[in-house]
């Protein structure tokens, strides 16, 4: 078989089509199972685990979800009274003392409180700028203590000033009021169906806990996380050192790790079945990317204990809606959380070190010394890596000096060996003053086009959609994601093609692959600054980056020993020499002309000779440079085109390696998609569908942008090999997604546009607005939609990023009286009694039917206190700009606030406002109800504030 035939058939070899499918069938087997694991949840099993019945868990989740039940409602105190027997029916039916001591020992004493005790008042919230709001609060919370085996026997907690002693307990807690729109399925319906169970199985024989494990169920964290602040007032607070909390910021999928405080716990996560997260998620929290909070920041910050936040992410756009209930999730998602909660909570109270044993100090975040912070992330959903930041640092340092250190060494070895033709644009010939082109530079500088023009495309496409159509990713993320990634790689290829065609290089892969090492240890540097100066690990996936584009650049630079000595090549073109027009492997074997003979001696070329011989074409690739003159070397006699060189590429390039290019591709690729296409999935997960709520589009776009590159630079070495076919199919994937994306509407009746609802009553003039806030111009398009708006003038305004569209609203009916009642100002009740010659009052307030109050000043006051309020100095109850809310929640319903207000200057004036938030019954509010019925099928209606009906009484002093 001639030599050109085994050179095309051999199925590593760096040739078109070995390239295109080896690349291809890399890049499928690896993403294709990243995305079904991403989307594909693990199924729950028909019987659960000993002391687990799902069965059971379903059920009590549906019971939960059966209305919206926030803090100001009367079915959140049903579900409070449910809760409590659901408790105690676990904890009755919990086994016999002596089963107990059949298998491990004692039963564990269970306590239960139901905390209507406990109250605070404190400044701030869960979002930038509460610092001015102040919040009186008190508590529903409902605790269970079970009693690990290592705990102190004595009920410390009974004592006016006891104190718990030995190693600290485990918190895993929940909150059980959903918001006002929403019916809580994953916010926080299932955590607290996990926490259900996990008090059953800890009840179980066999699964007794070493150290104590709290279980809160709060209520109120849907307005400025209330209820884990006011659990900090009750006893028990002080005795876990460690905590899990289960929460959703999502609807349904899985759960992933949100955050943690440190290594050392972040361990525990380990052992779970399914793990998924990314430190990348926690970084967004502590940079101030993502806005909303968790009881996590409650925990962490104000008591200084050490744990884990575990939440559902998407999708957001049922998130708050009345589609997060059962039917818009499944027992896949809650076995997801509970597994997790069951494997994590296992490993925390069975612990036995002494590595939790430290006293939470309670104020500003974990101590130093209280734990190391941690690097983390799932891969395919079924393992969990886990080290230390400090870790990472030391190893990004040392590859950050290992590797360019290895290049230079092994460059200076390649240049002593004389084959260094990286950069050489010529050789000198023996010890003459002739020199023989080399082309070694050919290829250096197309880098910089192939990269820049794929990328700058793309980036233009991010901007083009912002522009056009903004909200398009809302519902159809993948077609952005195959917009750009078609773009990319079609562009990529051009310009590889033409520069490859033009001036045809055997260095292309080292070069290309040096240029990346460069970039990319740049990228590394600035990680590895925000490793050692924030303690910022989300750039792990650079850290592998670079490892693989360091190992594959440094066997690029081994190949170059393959290669002849340059002096040695020379000789081979010296005038009057045999010119082959490659340097194979056997280096004085004859080649074959067109008839088989060996004696074919090559005429002379001169000025005159013909550039064509033999119906053969002559490039201007073909040439070689000799002392001047040019001297066809490649095609001019075609009997002399070494079948080890590819194309038209330098004839020194024979004896390269043609099979390394799959080693390089394989540290390379797969690290980079599995890495980073995870990242990519969870950040588009996670924020597709956050432009509803004021996120910039373009952000998400320049995310999704930003990931194509990263994600496809790996073939940017080998896509000048690439054959027309996959380009070209992908060229045609752009076009269509280029037009869909631009023109298509971006909601469905399954990918909603939020919009957020808030009725307000001037109670004074009887003026009634109601008004849906959002995106324009679909919240026009809504408005539009209602019989209510039609025809009336409605008044648009700007609320933030948001589109704020106001008209003349259907009067509520929400004081509980059957009457059809108008608005009147007995709706809310105050007294104001002025201290004469002092800058401060008493406020006396009342609402009907409410148990939720609140008063807005025009001007900063400078104190305030609730009558009976406790005060904690881990909470501050006013920032040092003072005050200009304060929120009033109580227990009881139609309850009377005192407040003391003081301010610095004279006069005072403002606004009572009552709330009311409880829509489980057509025609309390219908204007609500009007938004349901005859809003279209893509808008979904969400809460803009506590209350969904604002009741206002103004005031003066």
């Amino acid at each position: 078989m001639p030599p050109t035939k085994l050179r095309r058939c051999n199925p590593l070899a760096f040739t078109p089509w070995p390239v295109t499918l080896i690349t291809t069938v890399v890049y499928f087997a690896l993403l294709v199972p990243l995305i079904i694991i991403h989307h594909v949840l693990p199924s729950a099993p028909s019987t659960g685990p000993d002391g687990v019945n799902i069965t059971e868990a379903w059920a009590d989740l549906q019971y939960l979800t059966g209305g919206f039940h926030p803090y100001n409602s009367h079915r959140n105190d049903d579900v409070h009274e449910w809760l409590l027997r659901r408790i105690n029916e676990i904890v009755a039916a919990s086994a016999s003392k002596e089963e107990y001591r059949a298998v491990d020992g004692d039963k564990p004493d269970v306590f239960v409180f139901n905390d209507l005790q406990s109250n605070l008042t404190f400044a701030g919230g869960s979002v930038a700028g509460a610092e001015s709001l102040g919040v009186y609060f008190e508590g529903t919370n409902i605790i269970v203590y079970i009693r690990g085996s290592e705990d102190d026997k004595a009920n410390w907690w009974e004592e006016s000033d006891g104190e718990p002693s030995g190693k600290g307990g485990v918190l895993v807690n929940s909150h059980y009021d959903s918001v006002s729109t929403g019916f809580g399925a994953t916010d926080d319906g299932i955590g607290v169906i996990t926490c259900l169970q996990l008090i059953k199985y800890f009840m179980t024989p066999g699964h007794t806990p070493h150290k104590g494990l709290v279980v809160l169920f709060n209520n109120g964290e849907e307005d400025f996380l209330n209820g884990a602040r006011v659990y900090s007032q009750h006893p028990i607070s002080k005795f876990p050192h460690t905590f899990l909390n289960l929460e959703g910021a999502g609807a349904g999928g899985r759960a992933t790790l949100f955050r943690s405080t440190d290594t050392e716990v972040t361990q525990f996560y380990q052992r779970s079945q399914h793990p998924f997260g990314s430190v990348l998620s926690a970084n967004g929290f502590e940079m101030g990317l993502i806005r909303s909070q968790t009881d996590y920041i409650v925990f962490e910050g104000g008591l200084g204990l050490r744990g884990l936040d575990v939440a559902f992410m998407e999708p957001r756009a049922r998130y708050h809606t009345d589609q997060d209930d059962t039917r818009h999730t499944s027992k896949d998602s809650m076995w997801h959380m509970l597994s997790t909660a069951i494997a994590t909570t296992e490993g925390l109270v069975s612990d036995s070190s002494d590595r939790f044993d430290g006293k939470p100090k309670g104020l500003g975040k974990v101590p130093a010394g209280f734990g190391t912070r941690a690097v983390w992330f799932d891969l395919f959903g079924s393992s969990f890596a886990v080290f230390r930041v400090h870790t990472l640092f030391a190893l990004s340092v040392t590859v950050l000096i290992v590797g360019p250190l290895t290049l230079f060494i092994t460059g200076v070895a390649v240049s002593k060996a004389n084959k260094m033709y990286l950069f050489s644009m010529s050789t000198r010939l023996d010890d003459t003053d002739e020199r023989v082109s080399l082309y070694g530079l050919r290829g250096f500088f197309r880098f910089p086009l192939l990269f820049g023009i794929p990328t700058g495309i793309t980036v233009a496409l991010a901007f083009l959609l912002t522009k056009i159509n903004p909200m398009i990713a809302h519902s159809s993320q993948y077609a952005v994601w195959s917009m750009m990634i078609s773009a990319w790689v079609f562009m990529a290829w051009f310009v590889s093609r033409v520069a490859d065609f033009a001036r045809p290089s055997a260095l292309h892969r080292v070069y290309t692959l040096t240029w990346m090492f460069t970039l990319v240890w740049v990228l590394l540097v600035i990680a590895t600054v925000y490793e050692n100066k924030f303690g910022l690990a989300g750039g792990y996936f650079i850290f592998f980056y670079f490892l693989g584009v360091f190992l594959a650049t440094w066997i690029s630079y081994l190949e170059l020993f393959s290669l002849p000595r340059k002096s040695e090549y020379a000789i081979q073109l010296r005038p009057g020499s045999r010119r082959p027009s490659s340097f194979g492997s056997r280096l004085l074997t004859p080649t074959f002309d067109e008839v088989g003979s060996t004696d074919h001696v090559e005429e002379e070329v001169t000025e005159s000779t013909s550039l064509l011989r033999g119906g053969h074409r002559t490039t201007f690739a073909n040439y070689t440079r000799v002392d001047g003159e040019e001297v066809a070397d490649s095609d001019t006699v075609r009997e002399e085109k070494d079948p080890n060189v590819y194309g038209y590429e330098q004839a020194w390039s024979a004896r390269m390696p043609k099979w390394t290019w799959v080693l390089q591709l394989i540290l390379v690729a797969p690290i980079v998609i599995i890495l980073i296409g995870q990242l990519g999935l969870f950040l588009t997960s996670a924020l597709h569908q956050t432009c509803q709520d004021g996120s910039s589009a373009l952000t998400v776009y320049l995310l999704i942008a930003a990931f194509t590159v990263l994600l496809l630079s790996p073939v940017l070495p080998f896509i000048h090999r690439y054959t027309y076919h996959i380009p070209v199919f992908l060229l045609l994937v752009f076009i269509g997604t280029l037009i869909y994306n631009l023109v298509a509407f971006p909601f469905s009746s399954s990918n909603r546009l939020k919009l957020f609802f808030i009725q307000q009553v001037d109670l004074d003039t009887s003026v009634n607005h109601a008004s849906l806030t959002g995106i324009p111009p679909f919240v026009n398009d809504a408005v539009q939609a209602l019989p209510s708006a039609a025809g009336q003038n409605v008044t648009c305004t700007w609320l933030g990023p948001r589109l704020q569209c106001s008209w003349d609203g259907l009067v509520p009916h929400v004081t509980g009286s059957t009457s059809q009642e108008k608005p009147t100002s007995d709706w809310v009740s105050f007294n104001v009694t002025h201290t004469v010659g002092k800058n401060q009052a008493r406020f006396e307030i009342s609402g009907k039917n409410t148990r939720a109050c609140k008063l807005l000043f025009d001007s900063p006051i400078s104190d305030f206190s609730v009558a009976g309020s406790a005060l904690d100095g881990r909470f501050p109850h006013i920032s040092h700009e003072g005050s200009r809310e304060i929120r009033l929640w109580s227990r009881t319903w139609e309850n009377t606030w005192t407040v003391d207000v003081q301010w610095p200057r004279n006069g005072l004036s403002g606004k009572v406002v009552c709330l009311w938030s409880d829509n489980n019954h057509p025609g309390v509010i219908p204007a609500l109800d009007e938004i349901r019925q005859y809003a279209p099928d893509w808008v979904a209606v969400s809460k803009l504030s506590d209350g969904l009906v604002e009741g206002i009484r103004s005031f003066t002093i």
